[in-house]
């Protein structure tokens, strides 16, 4: 009787580290991530600009269906098309970069669908406030990347802020919107 007991407890160990070993770390692939928002101007058109500087990492078990991501974002880094608007951006009365050069999204609360991540929800600190975000996944995938032969997790986020909330003010009265649709696109390399 305790001879069966054996390979039903080795099993039990081998399934655990099996489960535990799904759990791996993430770095940030800046070549394949950008953090972009949009605003909408006077009711006609729609301002876009992205981030070109960031790096993060992604903590991810699928099995558990946990996680943790922190993205850190350079906010002189913005990048509209336009060098005036990126310098009117990057002043004081926007973003104020030499003072917040940066502004970060921190998440441990990861929500899936299946074995897909459907929804991060965290925090993002921007002009030294932080609020609650929720990023809600349009596109999730892993794959083994051919030339990297390592796998690569990730996909496309998007949810709205309240810049008001952060103290971005500007041109409220003017009637801007206070909200602003911000997008993650964002590819992870397995370390």
């Amino acid at each position: 009787m305790r001879l069966s007991l054996i390979p039903a407890a080795a099993a039990a160990v081998l399934l655990a580290s099996t489960v535990s070993a799904q759990a791996a770390s993430y770095a940030i692939d800046p070549t394949h991530t950008y953090v972009t928002f949009e605003i909408g101007h006077f009711g006609t058109s729609t301002n876009r600009g992205r981030f070109d500087k960031k790096e993060g990492s992604v903590e991810l078990d699928r099995a558990a269906k946990t996680g943790k991501v922190e993205i850190v974002v350079d906010t002189s880094s913005i990048s509209t098309g336009f060098a005036m608007f990126n310098k009117h951006l990057q002043s004081a009365e926007l973003f104020d970069v030499e003072k917040f050069p940066t502004m970060k999204f921190a998440a441990d609360k990861f929500v899936f669908n299946g074995d897909k991540v459907a929804e991060v929800t965290g925090t993002l600190t921007l002009l030294g406030k932080t609020n609650p975000l929720t990023l809600k996944a349009t596109n999730f995938n892993c794959y083994e990347n051919p030339m990297l032969k390592r796998e690569v997790c990730g996909g496309d986020f998007e949810g709205t802020l309240d810049r008001t909330q952060y103290g971005m003010n500007y041109g409220i009265d003017w009637g801007f919107p206070k909200n602003v649709h911000l997008v993650v696109q964002v590819e992870a390399v397995k370390q």
